[in-house]
């Protein structure tokens, strides 16, 4: 059957299925229509997932690595050649995402899955200088099993393939557990997979108490999550506990820093991107923004300016800054943004609810000055559309004050200065940074944070070897007893006197 949003199902390659539990409603953040129905996956349910994947696995398991790349190009070419209006139309009313934003987010997937599929022929294990002669010894890798993979609601499709391309190249069997806000968009985009070998990928909706159930049975083996620190760590310690490994993006407050060498038209055009794209629903949106005193008026009139142009509404209307993913997302935003006011912070723009956008979660773009770290907003991640700006010295001073921070995902820098560029890339105390152009990543690099923000990356190379695990193996061609093996030699031995008897 196809994937209809008004009846709850999960997917197992390649069908949807009904689901049995009680349907509640998926609401539209901008107009609170009901855009879907969705349902808990139940313990039976989970059960016939678990079963399909690990059926599918071992087989895929065996796959040579050639004919596992070309069904991975051809899952590629099947992304390529969808159309994905539905997918991208549903992501837009179930969490506000521009319908622009939304397309070009699943136009980005097929190239992760081309990646994969060619990173993983190249084995990557190694042979080692043996320590004894006429011995063969060398690492391999191999998969783990089943990976779960725990969604966001911010890139739900593009996350999900990042790490289900990698399982999947490594040899593994994937079951997705789509973000509650993002499960009818996810369901729809499955489709893509139904080429895949009977079983091997799964989409199963639920919330926290199934994360759990997954990440707990012992039918499962690796963990993808991607969502707040709070839940990266309680995902970190429930791995932890079954001794699986886990790839966890955590999020973070990720700084921006203002040079006086910056071109501040430059400089204001991407800050305005870096902290409002997706209304700052970004885990690396510019949140803290670091600018040096002598441009600091300057840069603030300039991006005030560009902000003021961008337009709020329905993310399938003509606008840049949609709602907020749900109303308890937007009050924590404005707790944070009075927070900050009330502790001598200056709204330059924004700062409210905008004036005619009474229905849905909207919040404007705001720009606030004098902020310090006694306030709130530079001390948690906000994940709204509120840019919280710095005076500072100099860039030591900067550097010094992006670094006093619990995260440690990415940070940006605007500069022309290579001595600055340098030392940021050098300095920062981040998984990525990004100099005069945020936001940016790449298949080939590895994606993830430092400090609070996360463990392990996905992406690159470490990516594919998250998925997979290592086998120390030692080959000796010709049998032979080895001088070393039992019994010793009565002269290896101290007499009774602690003496050598030989």
């Amino acid at each position: 059957m196809d994937f209809d949003p008004a009846h709850p199902a999960f997917f197992v390659t390649p069908a949807f299925r009904p689901m049995s539990g009680a349907p509640h409603d998926v609401t539209d953040p901008a107009t609170l229509e009901v855009v879907g129905r969705t349902a808990e996956a139940n313990g039976d349910e989970m059960a016939t997932v678990l079963d399909a994947v690990s059926t599918a696995q071992a087989a895929w398991k065996r796959v040579d690595a050639k004919t596992r790349a070309k069904i991975l190009h051809d899952l590629a070419n099947v992304i390529e050649t969808t159309d994905h209006k539905r997918s991208a139309i549903l992501m837009s009313r179930e969490m506000g995402k521009p319908y622009p934003e939304a397309i070009g987010e699943i136009a980005n997937c097929a190239p992760i899955f081309r990646y994969y599929a060619e990173m993983a022929r190249d084995e990557a294990g190694k042979v080692a200088g043996t320590t004894q002669a006429g011995s063969f010894q060398y690492a391999r890798y191999e998969p783990l099993g089943i990976s779960v993979h725990i969604m966001p609601f911010n890139f739900p499709i593009l996350l999900m393939c990042w790490t289900v391309a990698a399982s999947l190249a490594a040899g593994n069997g994937c079951i997705v557990k789509p973000a509650p806000a993002t499960t009818l968009s996810t369901l729809e985009f499955m489709k893509c997979f139904r080429g895949l070998p009977e079983g091997l990928v799964a989409c199963l909706p639920g919330g926290a108490a199934l994360a759990e159930a997954l990440i707990t049975s012992p039918r499962t083996n690796a963990v993808a999550f991607t969502g707040s620190v709070a839940a990266g760590k309680a995902v970190g310690m429930a791995a932890a506990a079954a001794m699986k490994p886990a790839v966890i993006e955590a999020g973070g407050s990720d700084p921006m820093i203002i040079c006086d060498s910056a071109p501040i038209d430059v400089a204001a055009a991407g800050a305005v991107t870096a902290a409002f794209h997706l209304s700052g629903q970004v885990c690396t949106s510019a949140e803290r923004l670091y600018v040096v005193d002598s441009i600091h008026d300057a840069f603030v009139h300039a991006f005030a300016e560009r902000t003021k142009a961008l337009r709020i509404g329905n993310g399938l209307d003509r606008s840049e800054i949609g709602p907020l993913v749900s109303e308890a997302a937007r009050d924590r935003v404005m707790r944070l943004v009075d927070d900050a006011v009330t502790k001598g912070a200056t709204a330059v723009i924004g700062g409210q609810v905008p004036p005619g956008q009474n229905r849905g979660w909207f919040y404007e773009p705001t720009i606030l000055t004098g902020c310090t770290e006694e306030m709130e907003l530079l001390t948690s991640e906000c994940f709204g559309p509120v840019a919280a700006v710095v005076r500072v010295r100099d860039f030591d001073e900067a550097i010094a004050r992006a670094n006093a921070s619990p995260f440690g995902l990415g940070a940006s820098v605007f500069t022309t200065s290579l001595d600055e560029a340098m030392e940021a890339a050098e300095r920062l105390e981040a998984g990525m940074v990004w100099v005069n152009n945020p936001l940016i990543d790449n298949d080939a690099l590895p994606f993830g944070g430092w400090k609070a923000s996360g463990l392990g990356r996905e992406l690159g190379r470490q990516g594919l070897d998250a998925f997979r695990r290592t086998k120390m193996v030692i080959i000796d061609h010709k049998p032979t007893v080895q001088g070393w093996w039992y019994p010793y030699p009565d002269d290896w031995f101290l007499d009774g006197g602690g003496r050598s008897t030989g």
